[in-house]
């Protein structure tokens, strides 16, 4: 995986309240202040991110913020709907306001929640009025690339007809180029770009993969970088937020890992990442395991009680219920 780090990314923004109320400025937590707009006025200013209160966005933006980790995904998501809701207030003010594109490269490892962000990028940007209907369509390169020469383009045009108003969501992107020039991939990513060219505020294009095959990818094709104004690097769980993943997929399914459970689990993991760090699928891996242990737990349970198993007893993972082999 990559090891470069990303740029941070920063927002300050000022906020004029109707009727002399005074301003409100959104920032990432800087403190840093703006003396851009000759509209700025010395008063008392609030910090922090601003997200909507209520109706669908404070849905999404409190599903984004209960996953664990992503930081730097979750402030990209803040400054998308800080520019939109700008964006909005500018139109309304007579000013002018230009259309972005938002077409994406997710980079990163397996399980580490591009799907999920996307599929919630897809929700915020239907309710704020950019894509018409706020789908989510996932491919991979066997749903684009067709078998004959002509073939690809009319399945990658069909795909991109669906993901009309949505997000269109390819999975291993780089797969796309990895057979070559006489490659049909190479077709399906013309068929893309033009795709993006002719329906660019229509639909959102995603690419996700792994990081170093991303970069490779990207750079077989100069074109392509420019087209994707938001790259966006999902790192790896540390081993101690995977624990807390585990945590709360077993809470949400009603169980509990015993304290004797996690550090069994805590030393595999360790292990376990060390061993086989790039095909390492993170949440998708713990999710894997608990589910494995709640077959086992069952099987156990089964065989310990004759009668119903106390409420305590049915709730708990042991750790002779974690079996990694």
């Amino acid at each position: 995986m990559s090891g470069r780090s990303l740029p941070s990314r920063q927002i300050n923004i000022v906020l004029r309240q109707p009727e002399g109320g005074g301003q409100r400025r959104l920032a990432d937590g800087t403190g840093g202040q703006t003396n851009a707009s000759p509209l700025a006025e010395a008063e008392p200013q609030m910090t922090g991110k601003r997200t909507p209160m209520d109706g669908p966005l404070s849905d999404i933006f409190k599903e984004l913020n209960q996953l664990i980790g992503l930081d730097n995904v979750k402030a990209l998501v803040h400054e998308i709907y800080a520019l939109l809701q700008i964006s909005q207030f500018r139109a309304e003010a007579g000013l002018t306001s230009n259309a972005h594109v938002y077409h994406m490269i997710f980079k990163g490892s397996p399980g580490t929640g591009k799907t999920t962000v996307a599929r919630l990028m897809g929700r915020m940007f239907h309710a704020m009025g950019v894509l018409s209907k706020g789908h989510f369509i996932e491919v991979e390169r066997a749903d684009l690339v067709g078998e004959y020469i002509g073939h690809t383009a009319l399945k990658t045009r069909e795909l991109m007809k669906k993901a009309m108003g949505g997000i269109l969501f390819i999975d291993e992107a780089y797969s796309l180029a990895r057979g070559g020039d006489k490659d049909f991939g190479k077709e399906s990513i013309d068929a893309l770009v033009k795709g993006m060219e002719d329906k660019k505020n229509e639909f959102i294009l995603i690419l996700a993969g792994y990081s170093d095959e991303m970069e490779q990818f990207l750079s077989m094709n100069p074109g392509l970088p420019s087209r994707f104004p938001i790259q966006i690097e999902f790192e790896d769980y540390p081993i101690e937020q995977l624990l807390q993943i585990t945590e709360l997929m077993a809470k949400e399914r009603e169980y509990v890992l015993l304290p004797q459970s996690l550090a069994k689990l805590k030393a595999h993991l360790t292990e376990e990442r060390a061993e086989t760090w790039r095909a390492f699928s993170n949440a998708r891996y713990v999710r894997n395991i608990l589910e494995k242990a709640m077959r086992h737990q069952a099987v156990r349970l089964l065989s310990q009680y004759v009668n119903a198993p106390s409420k305590h007893e049915l709730m708990s993972i042991r750790p002779e219920d974690l079996k990694f082999k």
